[in-house]
């Protein structure tokens, strides 16, 4: 199939009698109760199961492989190549499938807060709490803007649609496969709603680049000083927890695009694990669950509806999706200046690496390109504790393009900009997993915003005798012992058993990277 007959079709399908367009969030509410998808919880939010599909399943994500496309994709595990032939007959079946539904639910919105490079988008869904989903998690337009909306990217999940990998070419009844040239996202099998948001993603990763602007999977923050600070971390990691801070106003918590401007959202709202969420620890994300709010796998008492963040019977990957409006200090639009302090969050189960160490420009491109943490329960599907990564750019599942075009830009930004870089663990320590504990967030918090207030900028340091790390000898409200990896650890052998193996894993990751400088290789990395 051509374009204009894959617009054809979709134009067909939407202007089909089962349609509902842009239902309010009360409307949306009303139809994923109704209809026994989710039900209400006591404090208001719409909570619903996902079945075996808890997490992202990347295994069953593709890409087209198109003629004005493919050699710019980085093809591999993570942009796996599949043939138009197998998109064109999957697209008409899935078509056919959604056409023959009591009701559909069409979303109208963007991608992007900055004007320039926003991407016009629309999700159809089977589902009603998911079209809340996406009207919670992208950017809702106005109804001047609603009137001459036109969709560049076009997502269409039918999740009780499930392919025959022996018919359909797929590794499995999942599949999630974009199409560039064809501007189609097609979503089946999976009932996990993350998929449509990290698609999309996707997308503004291939896209912004192309317009010389940093796609990042990080999330950020503003001081009333005008001071961004970006947060770098995959799932589970802290990106959420760290820049949700009452004293600044939050930007965005996971997908921003990094122009000649400054920083912008890429979303219009917030997708929090909620799993152990307290209102002391979290408040701001605690406090966000509410009327409009779509939780995911949460337990919930069936006769009181109050919710169990602290039961993982479904996944520990239990999730919050919520408009950043439900944020009390946001910045809206979410747009901002240039950052003054990068951090880059690892959970690290191996225990040996500092809470917080000061980076050098070299350190800063080395660890950006490794992107080490542990991949932890829930986050992906037969994911049940956490597992060492190295995950390129703290988000390699999200890059279509080569690492190495989103590293380059980074280094530019940090020398042109003169942004601080700090490597912080919020994972184990005084052990590995299973026998150390994890990072107190009370101390993380504490730590984080020392560095971005510029309160570590000139302290006195320690060079970590294994991976060169700079670690500061203090930092005021949290235990000197806390600081050292080494002594946090009573079997000092152990631990330097343990920091030797996690340093040959970062220099055999690091042996793939065979076009980036002498001096990241040498000045970057552990300890030769």
């Amino acid at each position: 199939m051509n374009s204009v007959e894959i617009a054809n079709e979709l134009k067909e399908l939407l202007s089909g009698g089962n349609i509902n367009v842009q239902l309010s969030v009360p409307q949306l509410v009303e139809k994923a109760t109704s209809r026994g998808e989710a039900m209400l919880t006591v404090d208001g939010a719409v909570r619903a199961e996902t079945g075996k599909y808890t997490g992202r399943s990347p295994k069953d994500k593709y890409m087209v492989e198109e003629a004005d496309t493919k050699d710019k994709i980085d093809w591999g595990k993570v942009n796996q190549p599949i043939s138009s032939e197998v998109f064109d007959n999957l697209y008409v079946k899935v078509v056919k499938y959604l056409k023959e539904r009591d009701e559909l639910f069409v979303f109208k919105g963007y991608a992007g807060a900055d004007k320039d490079s926003q991407l016009s988008i629309q999700v159809i869904n089977e589902y009603a709490w998911h079209n809340l989903f996406a009207h919670q998690l992208f950017i809702r337009p106005t109804k001047e803007e609603l009137a001459s909306h036109v969709a560049d990217f076009t997502v269409i999940s039918a999740p009780n649609f499930k392919a025959d990998p022996a018919v359909d070419g797929t590794s499995s009844e999942t599949f999630i496969i974009v199409s560039l040239e064809k501007k189609i996202i097609l979503i089946g099998g999976t009932e996990y709603a993350g998929e449509m948001k990290k698609s999309i993603f996707g997308i503004m990763n291939y896209l912004l680049p192309e317009q010389n602007i940093l796609s990042m999977h990080c999330s950020a923050n503003v001081g009333e000083a005008g001071d961004v600070a970006l947060f770098f971390g995959l799932s589970g990691t802290g990106k959420t927890t760290l820049s949700a801070d009452a004293d600044r106003k939050l930007i965005g918590d996971d997908e921003h695009g990094w122009s000649d401007n400054g920083v912008f959202n890429i979303e219009g709202g917030c997708y929090a694990k909620t799993i152990n969420l307290s209102a002391e620890n979290e408040p701001e994300i605690y406090s966000a669950i509410r009327f409009g709010s779509v939780l995911e796998n949460v337990a919930v008492d069936p006769e009181t509806r109050v919710c169990d963040y602290d039961d993982g019977s479904l996944t520990e990957n239990t999730r919050v999706a919520y408009p950043i409006q439900y944020i009390e200090n946001i910045v809206d639009p979410s747009v901002a200046g240039h950052p003054k302090t990068i951090v880059f969050l690892t959970a690290d189960a191996f225990g040996v690496l500092p809470p917080i160490s000061k980076l050098t420009k070299e350190q800063a491109m080395y660890h950006f390109l490794s992107g080490f943490t542990s991949k932890l329960a829930g986050t992906e599907r037969g994911v049940t504790e956490p597992e060492p990564v190295f995950s390129t750019c703290f988000g390699s599942p999200f890059l279509p393009l080569p690492a190495t075009v989103y590293a380059e830009m980074l280094g530019q930004k940090i020398d042109e900009h003169g942004a601080q870089v700090f490597l912080v663990n919020t994972g184990w320590t005084g052990g590995e997993y299973g026998t150390g504990s994890r990072m107190k967030l009370s101390y993380t918090r504490t730590m984080v915003r020392a560095a971005i207030d510029g309160k570590l900028n000139n302290v006195e340091t320690i060079q970590d005798a294994v991976f060169g790390l700079h670690i500061p000898t203090t930092v005021e409200g949290v235990p000197t012992e806390v600081l050292n990896p080494r002594e946090a650890w009573a079997d000092k052998a152990a631990y330097d058993k343990k920091a030797a193996e996690l340093a040959g894993l970062f220099n055999d990751n690091f042996k793939k990277f065979s076009n980036v400088s002498e001096a990241i290789t040498k000045l970057g990395g552990p300890l030769k």
